[in-house]
């Protein structure tokens, strides 16, 4: 019970040793449908367990886990979560975000969501949040509460929990071997987790990319618009009038 109270719930590595497989899922869940997820590692638990997975996992972590059952269980968890977070912005509304700032919760967190809602629109939003933290957490009900039918909803819920936590897994999985090269056994505490936060950057590097294309589409947009790149319009000049034209002639 003191191991538990004593755990940091932003520590993937104590994370995975405590609770295993198990948590994985809950986590899975946990962050993607309920507000209060959003502080939990989601990126660098799935490659860590992907890493557990792997055959070079003794080399690096305390912890063994099933490849199979991570692949299965976790982006169905994730799925779940999520399709709770939409279920519960559709029947609760704007309700579920009407509560003062905190250490936790802040609106600024559903106004990012909001943004990306309407910036990349409804199908490409669900996808690409799931790679982005605390996005992935509130996209989720301001889905359901901008009424984004529940159906569609699912469909890209799907492909972008499988992408999300099967891509990061495997890419865990695939990589252990070469970080087990690369980082000496006993530094591994040391240098585990740059190294895959690192990875994880690179693995939404498709995000990034999606934002800058953004950026640079606005500054195009606006440099169309700028009355100062508009073009002169020439105005013919009107000759003078005649003086003698210019006095009526009184009767």
């Amino acid at each position: 019970m003191g191991d538990l109270l004593a755990l940091n719930p932003l520590d993937a590595k104590g994370l995975l040793s405590t609770f295993g497989v198990i948590g994985v899922w809950l986590i899975m869940f946990v962050e993607t449908g309920l507000l209060v997820g959003f502080f939990f590692p989601g990126d660098s638990l799935l490659f860590l367990a992907g890493v557990a997975s792997s055959p070079a996992a003794s080399e690096l972590l305390d912890t063994k886990m099933s490849l199979p059952l991570l692949l299965i269980g976790a982006p169905i968890c994730a799925i779940a979560g999520a399709q709770l977070g939409h279920f519960l912005g559709a029947r609760y509304g704007r309700r579920m975000f009407d509560r003062p700032n905190s250490r936790i919760f802040k609106k600024e967190y559903v106004e990012k969501a909001e943004h990306y809602f309407a910036k990349f629109g409804p199908a490409k939003a669900v996808v690409l949040a799931r790679f982005i933290p605390v996005v992935r957490t509130f996209l989720n009900p301001v889905a359901g509460v901008v009424g984004m039918p529940a159906r569609q909803f699912f469909l890209w819920n799907v492909v972008g929990g499988i992408l999300w936590t099967d891509g990061i897994i495997l890419a865990g999985w695939a990589l252990a071997k070469q970080i087990s090269d690369l980082i000496p056994p006993e530094k591994i505490d040391t240098y585990l987790l740059p190294a895959v936060l690192l990875i994880v950057l690179i693995s939404a590097l498709p995000i990034f990319i999606e934002i800058f294309r953004g950026w640079r589409e606005r500054r195009r947009g606006g440099a169309a618009h700028d009355p100062a790149n508009a073009p002169t319009e020439i105005i013919p000049a009107v000759p003078p009038a005649d003086r003698r034209g210019s006095h009526r002639v009184r009767d």
